[in-house]
């Protein structure tokens, strides 16, 4: 049997290892730690760039869409201005025909 010396002794050394690897644990967490803070600046950044992209593409939209309603408008008014005229000439010669009937 071992003697109680023996005993404190590798009582001993085993708490050493398991300071050791607790010292090493946190050192660990520590450096993870800061790889989290590193990660977190890079999304942080990231966010940044995507709210920049978002803000730059909702203009350019907003732009498109006032041009393309100015345009529409103009067509709009095109088609009714020739609708008019293509009604006026239908109606021309509706009543040309029909002054050719009454005379015939």
């Amino acid at each position: 049997m071992a003697s109680v010396e023996e005993r404190v002794a590798y009582l001993e050394g085993r708490v050493e290892e398991h300071t050791r690897a607790m010292d090493e644990f946190r050192d660990a967490v520590r450096q993870l730690d800061r790889r989290f803070d590193g990660l977190a600046a890079r999304v942080d950044a990231l966010d940044l760039k995507i709210d920049r992209v978002r803000e730059e593409l909702g203009s350019r939209i907003d732009a498109l869409d006032r041009k393309l309603d100015a345009r529409f408008d103009t067509l709009d008014v095109k088609m009714s201005r020739t609708f008019l005229w293509v009604v006026g000439v239908q109606m021309t010669i509706l009543l040309a025909v029909i002054g050719a009937l009454v005379r015939g």
